[in-house]
């Protein structure tokens, strides 16, 4: 039997040249596409941060970690959104459930 829903958690990394109006609109952006496709939205800012190696000759970028529940469909969705936004540098989405 397939799951409803699942608790699933999303890091992403946004390029900082974006500035502080842009990096608000990706973080609005991300934050109501997942309440509009799933539920218990939670969405924590670590801010801007030292990337671990360089990414695109960047050696910073401003953290966010988004804890949501949803259909196994819409991880595969977001992650498809994070590819093709533009200042989105890295993303990671895991299932907690699993």
């Amino acid at each position: 039997m397939a799951k409803v829903s699942a608790n699933y958690e999303a890091v992403y990394i946004i390029d900082p040249a974006q500035g502080e109006e842009g990096t608000a609109a990706l973080v609005a952006k991300f934050r109501s596409l997942a309440e509009q496709n799933g539920s218990a939205v939670e969405v924590e800012e670590w801010g801007s941060r030292k990337l671990a190696y360089p990414i695109n000759y960047k050696n910073d970028g401003y953290y966010v970690l988004m804890s949501f529940t949803s259909e196994p469909d819409f991880p595969r969705e977001l992650d498809r959104v994070f590819r093709i936004s533009d200042g989105i540098m890295r993303s990671l989405i895991v299932c907690k459930d699993a």
